[in-house]
């Protein structure tokens, strides 16, 4: 197993590490204030449309390897992980009405700026995984939490129909850990590789389009 300190070696050298998180803690505190009319109506809608809370956070790997609590709007009926499998797919049915337009447009997400905020995630970086699927990472693919995991990266916008993929299989959990894990860990690790603020900038703004524009984030390549 990759050891501690291994996964805890930041690519980037130290003043590259201050000027993005720099930019994080800018970008996200402007944002959750610019943002906050519509946070409050998206919590109203959830609130007044299903019963149980408005957020739903989980715990997720972070840098170093440390878990976190990951924050989201909640989407799904509450007691939904008794009610069915971990994995989410297309024409889930413990998907609540608001959810579904919360999920299509990525509105769930905007909570993490918080995350981001705090220094438990960045704008941009591998997306953070539950516990159970780390555990089951090789090395190579742990290299992945020597950084900050992110709200959008390569994968997020490569696999922006990852519940309509996942809805053609009938054990989500295996088809997920099998089948799609490995690619966004790739993709992962592209990032990893090419890592720049001109390629944040760059994914910021294709992550916006695809909100627009859903069917332009489809088939994105590693390079």
């Amino acid at each position: 197993m990759t050891s501690r300190r291994a996964i805890e070696i930041w690519p980037w050298p130290l003043h590259r590490r201050i000027a993005k998180r720099a930019l994080d803690v800018a970008v996200s505190s402007a944002a959750l204030v610019v943002a906050s009319p519509l946070l409050l109506l998206i919590a109203a809608a959830i609130k007044l449309t299903s019963p149980g809370p408005v957020l739903f956070r989980q715990p997720r790997v972070g840098r170093g390897g440390r878990s976190f609590w990951i924050w989201k709007f909640r989407t799904m009926v509450e007691g939904a992980h008794d009610r069915g499998p971990a994995i989410t797919a297309s024409g889930d049915p413990r998907v609540t009405t608001i959810g579904r337009l919360l999920r299509r447009t990525k509105l769930d997400e905007l909570p993490q700026l918080v995350n981001v905020w705090r220094g438990e995630m960045s704008l941009v970086g591998p997306r953070p995984e539950v516990p159970r699927y780390v555990a089951g990472y090789s090395d190579e693919d742990r290299s992945v939490l020597s950084i900050r995991p992110g709200i959008t990266d390569l994968a997020s916008i490569a696999f922006r129909d990852e519940e309509s993929v996942l809805a053609q299989f009938v054990d989500r959990e295996r088809a997920y850990v099998d089948v799609l894990l490995p690619r966004k860990l790739a993709l992962a690790r592209e990032y990893l590789r090419r890592q720049s603020f001109t390629l944040d900038l760059e994914l910021l703004l294709r992550t916006l389009l695809v909100v627009v524009q859903p069917n332009a984030g489809h088939h994105v390549p590693a390079r």
